[in-house]
């Protein structure tokens, strides 16, 4: 081998030994976030208890719980949009419980019905206890004329509710609403990119081998341009 060639070789051979670490880390990555979601689907799925005295938004998040009380009147709707269905709205209604008054997500209902979500006396939810990160720098103010919001944001809604900062995402309700659909939580709506990652690395790798070896194979090429 030319002296000429160990350098672009050792360039190669690090630059994909690199490229595979980091995609064999990505596979890693992926095995440990999908033991997280299951166990988040199981926490999420499991029986409901009651509502904590004081929830806490990193002990709490997801914790199922059952709350009974009225729905009363108040509401503002979240526009959202679901597969197959289109754009509509989750439907955040006040309620009023022995623990004092909640919020409780009802569920969607399809942008091109007119009608809400009707109050209710003596309502049993059973949900998820939730604090959405949906709200970033690019989320529109809510349009509080129309009662119209863009993100779940739980300190600001119960503000404007007048209700403590708990929300209950419904997946269940005693008293059948024919307007709402409940959208329960579940791990879906949670990123997990790690196997994309790594086949983009595993892919990067096997071009960076793919060059280095073309590149050493037109070194060794006699120059076509030489008389001989």
């Amino acid at each position: 081998m030319r002296a000429k060639q160990i350098i672009p070789l050792l360039f190669g051979i690090v630059g994909v030994a690199i490229l595979l670490s980091l995609g064999t880390w990505q596979v890693r990555r992926l095995a440990e976030k999908e033991a997280v979601l299951a166990e988040i689907d199981a926490r999420i799925g499991a029986e409901p208890g009651a509502l904590p005295e004081v929830p806490d938004p990193a002990r709490d998040k997801y914790l199922p719980v059952e709350v009974t009380g009225d729905l009363t009147g108040d509401s503002i709707r979240v526009l959202v949009s679901q597969k197959q269905i289109g754009a509509g709205y989750r439907y955040i209604t006040a309620m009023e419980t022995e623990a004092g008054r909640i919020m409780v997500d009802r569920g969607f209902v399809p942008v091109r019905e007119t009608a809400a979500p009707a109050a209710a006396q003596g309502v049993t939810v059973q949900g998820n206890l939730h604090w959405p990160d949906e709200v970033d720098g690019y989320t529109p103010e809510p349009d509080l004329g129309a009662g119209i919001w863009f993100a779940r944001d739980v300190e600001a809604m119960a503000a404007h509710l007048d209700t403590r900062p708990i929300l209950v995402v419904a997946r269940a309700v005693s008293q059948s609403e024919p307007l709402a659909t409940p959208l329960g939580l579940d791990s879906s709506g949670i990123p997990n990119d790690h196997l994309e990652y790594a086949i983009t690395w595993f892919s990067l790798a096997v071009i960076w081998a793919a060059m280095t070896v073309y590149f050493l194979w037109r070194q060794r090429r006699p120059d076509k341009g030489t008389i001989r």
